[in-house]
C-alpha cells in the first residue's frame, strides 16, 4: 500500500472527531440523567490551569484544520477561545463543520508535499516551528489533536460520565473479533 498523507490525515481525524461527538452525546445524556446543566460540563476542567471541555473540543477541531490550511495553501483558521457558546449543539456543530471541511479538501493538494517545509508561528512567542510536512503531521498535529480529544474524554470521565476505553476506541470496533 502506498502511503498517502491525505488518507493518513483524513482517516485519522474524521473517525476521532466522530468519537468526540459521541462522547459529547453521552455527556449530554449524563447531564440530563443527573439533572445537570450541560454548560457545567462544558466549563469543567481537570485542573485550574487547563482549558475547559469546550476549549478542548475547539482545539481538537482547530488542529486538523490548521494542518490542512498549511498543506493546501488555504487561510489559517483563527483560534478564538470561547468561539462557541459551549452548548452541546454548538460544539457538535463545530465538529460536524470540521469533518465536512476536512472531507472536502482536495486530495491532490496532498500529493508530493511530504517533504515540503511547514513554518508555523507558535502563538505570540516570536518562536516558529519548522518541519517537513510529514513530520509536522506526525510530531506536531497528531499529538496535539489526540491530546485534546483524550483530555475531553478525561474531563467527562472525571465528572462522572460513564465512559470507558471502548468509547474512546470505537473507531476500530469493526476490526475487533474473537480469534479462531
Amino acid at each position: 500500500m502506498k502511503f498517502s498523507l491525505y488518507s493518513m490525515a483524513v482517516d485519522t481525524f474524521v473517525p476521532m472527531l466522530r468519537t468526540l461527538s459521541t462522547l459529547l452525546d453521552k455527556a449530554a445524556a449524563h447531564a440530563l440523567d443527573k439533572k445537570l446543566d450541560f454548560a457545567e460540563l462544558a466549563q469543567a476542567r481537570l485542573a485550574a490551569d487547563m482549558y475547559p471541555l469546550s476549549t478542548q473540543v475547539q482545539i481538537a477541531c482547530h488542529q486538523p484544520l490548521a494542518f490542512f490550511a498549511y498543506v493546501t495553501g488555504g487561510e489559517q483558521p483563527r483560534f478564538e477561545d470561547g468561539k462557541t457558546d459551549g452548548s452541546l449543539a454548538a460544539l457538535k456543530a463545530q465538529i460536524k463543520t470540521t469533518i465536512e471541511r476536512l472531507q472536502s479538501a482536495p486530495a491532490s493538494k496532498f500529493e508530493g508535499v511530504e517533504d515540503r517545509p511547514i513554518v508555523a508561528p507558535l502563538g505570540t512567542t516570536g518562536l516558529i516551528l519548522e518541519l517537513p510536512t510529514h513530520q509536522f503531521l506526525r510530531d506536531w498535529t497528531l499529538p496535539h489533536f489526540y491530546f485534546h480529544v483524550v483530555t475531553a474524554y478525561d474531563i467527562l470521565r472525571h465528572h462522572g460520565v460513564a465512559l470507558g476505553k471502548p468509547d474512546y476506541m470505537s473507531h476500530i470496533s469493526h476490526a475487533i473479533r474473537k480469534s479462531e
